[in-house]
């Protein structure tokens, strides 16, 4: 089983529409979205790429999800922490 973690450019109503999508897809055994920071984890038996296709099929902006993401979700909330010094 796999776990895959996607930054998916979304508001509140893209929330049902993208689990309606990955409902579709065969291999997926669960799905987690945390709105707040545009991430979504997925796990289950499936390809990443097969994914990250059927959720632009749909419309939804999706990629890969990057340390580099977390660093930008961390800023805006406000809330950057590196080696336990606070940057805001």
């Amino acid at each position: 089983m796999e776990t895959i973690e996607l930054k998916v450019e979304m508001v509140a109503l893209h929330e049902k529409k993208l689990r309606k999508c990955l409902s579709k897809v065969k291999g997926i055994e669960k799905v987690e979205v945390e709105a707040s920071i545009q991430k979504v984890v997925v796990t289950g038996y499936v390809h990443r790429n097969k994914i990250l296709k059927a959720l632009r099929r749909v419309g939804l902006r999706a990629e890969f999800w990057s340390p580099q993401n977390e660093i930008l979700s961390a800023y805006a909330s406000g809330s950057l922490m590196i080696n336990n010094f606070s940057f805001l």
